[in-house]
């Protein structure tokens, strides 16, 4: 007579069989959660500098990045909250198909479990909101404090003036500079340079007329926008009766070493080093000091708040 197996064998395998293969309905969630895992840190507000390599230090940097680290972890617990606690519930569905019979004490467990971590889930996301909106507040004052501490090196006398962010129409110029003998119109272009066969970054481009030659590729269209943004500030300061004011466009290309082979006509391509300089040396057409009071005055509405009395024709 052979050697059976007895039942309560039998039933103790099934038993553990019933809590195992339900985790294969987790592996989808699993997936998910390692991608969220990958993407925390893709938006880092840490720049580096293209033309030395060291991270770049703003105003309140400290607090920026500590508003960084709060989005992440808004991002976190946003997404990978509903992740965890979906998966009692999850689970549970698994149970249901492979166990044989069925405890309301189980499912009932399982529906606490979601619920406290649901609750959990709120509370974190509270926080993390509470958190952002007391960080931007101090990154707020701290840029306010900020600005009025440069009226020591810029006050409202200087002849130079720089306004980031200037909108046009349809989009906006990334720097105005007024000076005494002009306005520059400041355009910023970033490019990945490529790499050669010893992987050294191919870092020369050449000034060919209206196009751009970079390493494997041309294009026109950083010159076609510094053009753009020169054209409507010439328009833009016609239309508000502020005579007639020299306008450079100005467009830098960070971390590239420019080769001019034929000039762009009223296009300055530069590469940044010694920007300032550069602009404090080139002189345009003298402003008598009421059209300069006028054009930064006018400038100051618009990077403030467009209003319709600003709209170029």
């Amino acid at each position: 007579m052979g050697v059976r197996t007895s039942p309560p064998t039998r039933m103790t395998a099934m038993a553990w069989l019933e809590y195992v293969l339900p985790l294969i309905f987790l592996a989808p969630l699993g997936a998910t959660a390692l991608v969220v895992l990958a993407l925390r840190h893709l938006e880092d507000g840490a720049l580096t500098s293209p033309y030395d390599g060291h991270t770049l230090r703003e105003p309140a940097q400290s607090l920026r990045n500590r508003l960084d680290r709060a989005y992440a972890a808004l991002f976190l617990d946003g997404a990978l909250g509903p992740i965890v606690t979906l998966a009692p519930l999850v689970y549970g569905m698994g149970r249901m198909l492979f166990a044989n019979r069925h405890s309301w004490l189980e499912w009932a467990l399982y529906g606490l479990l979601t619920t406290l971590l649901a609750l959990i889930l709120c509370f974190r996301l509270i926080r993390d909101v509470q958190r952002i909106r007391r960080l931007k507040l101090g990154l707020a004052c701290e840029l306010a404090v900020g600005q009025e501490l440069e009226r020591l090196i810029r006050p409202e006398a200087h002849p130079y003036f720089v306004f980031h962010d200037v909108p046009t129409d349809s989009t906006t110029i990334d720097h105005v500079v007024v000076t005494p003998h002009g306005i520059f119109a400041v355009q910023v272009s970033a490019r990945t340079p490529p790499l050669d066969i010893k992987g050294e970054p191919r870092t020369t481009v050449v000034v060919a007329g209206q196009r751009l030659r970079f390493p494997g590729w041309r294009e026109r269209q950083s010159l076609a926008h510094a053009r753009l943004a020169a054209a409507w500030c010439r328009q833009w300061l016609a239309h508000r009766s502020l005579g007639n004011v020299a306008v450079q466009g100005v467009l830098v290309l960070p971390g590239w070493n420019v080769e001019i082979d034929k000039p762009p006509g009223e296009i300055m391509v530069v590469d940044g080093r010694g920007l300032a300089t550069l602009l404090d040396d080139t002189s345009l057409q003298p402003m008598d000091d009421a059209t300069h009071q006028r054009v930064v005055q006018a400038l100051d509405r618009r990077v403030k708040g467009v209003t319709s009395g600003d709209q170029a024709p």
